[in-house]
């Protein structure tokens, strides 16, 4: 076969891949929906939404596995960003619902999804309105389980953080008790090049890209100590001890093999 040939093979067989796992979430999405409203009539926690999201994350090809314990309780996840899979990963190992750009509200689809899972969208560059943002996310964290912040404010390369925004974090300012604050590292390992979403791809472009793959993607997400009680003082101080865990931790995971601690 010529190259040219393989390459056309090579993207045809793609482009199935795509085809067969967009069709299987569409059927998993027509499944859990009809499942959403009908549990709806009782008054347990609706669970279908992060099912949902887990099942994206599985038809997607991500293996994921954890390190560390979830903290009990009520809980504030601060976790670097690298990919559009963060989102389903964390709602099937935590639960969790999240705070989004209100970029994506304007997607009708997307903020009817989102809305299911109990999203809380914020307005990053209007500083005219942060502090209604802050009320809804401290409502949020008083009503729901588990709520999740990406501090970066975008997706990074996932080899550095980027740095910390503490502006959203007023809202644990001061601290409310009985929530914990647990930094999160998701670790797409020697992936991570292949999985970032950067520079000006599109979020569609970054989608299909992942969806495409033949490989599955492993990812470990690293559950780290909750923040201990003196950097809680103040929304800076939660947004500096969070990036050092978290820096801490890309450290320490990356040494050779043999020193790494056993993955659950």
């Amino acid at each position: 076969m010529s190259a040219q040939g393989k390459r056309l093979f090579t993207c045809c067989r793609a482009t199935l891949r795509i085809i067969g796992r967009l069709t299987a979430m569409a059927g998993l999405l027509a499944a859990c929906v009809a499942l959403f409203y009908l549990w709806k009539l009782f008054p347990a926690r609706n669970p279908w939404p992060r099912r949902f999201l887990a099942g994206i994350a599985g038809i997607a090809g991500v293996r994921i596995r954890t390190t560390g314990t979830l903290a009990p309780g009520r809980r504030l996840i601060l976790a670097n960003h690298v990919s559009w899979i963060d989102v389903p990963a964390l709602a099937a190992t935590a639960g969790s619902a999240f705070v989004a750009h209100d970029g994506l509200a304007g997607v009708p689809l997307l903020r009817w999804l989102c809305a299911m899972n109990d999203t809380v969208f914020i307005a990053r560059h209007d500083r005219a309105s942060i502090g209604g943002q802050i009320d809804a996310l401290r409502a949020a964290l008083a009503d729901k389980h588990t709520i999740t912040v990406f501090p970066e404010g975008t997706t990074s390369d996932g080899r550095a953080l980027l740095p910390f925004k503490s502006a959203l974090l007023a809202a644990l300012d001061p601290m409310a008790g009985g929530i914990a604050v647990q930094p999160v590292w998701l670790d797409y390992g020697a992936q991570t090049s292949a999985i970032a979403w950067v520079a000006q791809e599109p979020g569609m472009a970054n989608f299909k890209r992942i969806l495409a793959r033949a490989r599955p993607v492993d990812l470990t997400i690293h559950f780290l100590e909750p923040l201990a009680e003196q950097a809680l003082a103040d929304r800076k101080s939660m947004a500096t001890a969070a990036s050092q865990a978290i820096t801490e931790a890309m450290t320490c995971f990356r040494t050779p093999l043999q020193n790494l601690p056993r993955l659950s």
